[in-house]
C-alpha cells in the first residue's frame, strides 16, 4: 500500500451521500445521523496489514486487511459484508459484497486530500478528506 494514504484525515466535503446511503438500504434514522457525522479517518500500517479507522461522535468502525486478501467487516451502518481491498494505479479499491449486493469505495490521493468515491449501482457518492 502506498504509504501516501497514511496518517489521519478529516471529512471536509460530501456530495449525495444520502442517496448512496438509500441505495444501500440504510433506515431514514442511520441516514439521518450519517449525514450530520463528520468522520475522522485513521490509516495506519504494521507490516503488510492496513488498518482503516473511522470515528464519528456517533460510532468508531475498525477494519483491518491486507492487499488482495478477501476480510470479514460489520460496516457503519451494521451490514456484515465479504470485503476486498487492492491497489491500482494509486487508487485503493474495495468491494464490499452481502446479500447478493455490492459496492465498490475508492479512495485516491488529489491535490494532497483523500477522494473517497462510493458507488452502488448507478449512484455515486464523493466525499473529500484533508489531512490533520
Amino acid at each position: 500500500m502506498s504509504e501516501l494514504f497514511l496518517g489521519t484525515w478529516r471529512l471536509v466535503s460530501s456530495e449525495n451521500f444520502d442517496e448512496y446511503m438509500k441505495e444501500l438500504g440504510v433506515s431514514f434514522s442511520q441516514r439521518k445521523l450519517g449525514s450530520l457525522a463528520r468522520p475522522t479517518v485513521i490509516i495506519t500500517m504494521d507490516k503488510d496489514v492496513t488498518t482503516i479507522r473511522t470515528e464519528t461522535v456517533f460510532k468508531v468502525n475498525e477494519i483491518s486487511f491486507r492487499l488482495g486478501q478477501e476480510f470479514e467487516e460489520t460496516t457503519m451502518d451494521n451490514r456484515q459484508a465479504k470485503s476486498i481491498i487492492t491497489m491500482e494505479s494509486g487508487t485503493l479499491i474495495q468491494v464490499q459484497k452481502w446479500d447478493d449486493k455490492h459496492t465498490i469505495l475508492k479512495r485516491k490521493l488529489v491535490d494532497g486530500n483523500m477522494v473517497l468515491e462510493c458507488t452502488m449501482n448507478d449512484v455515486t457518492c464523493t466525499r473529500v478528506y484533508a489531512r490533520m
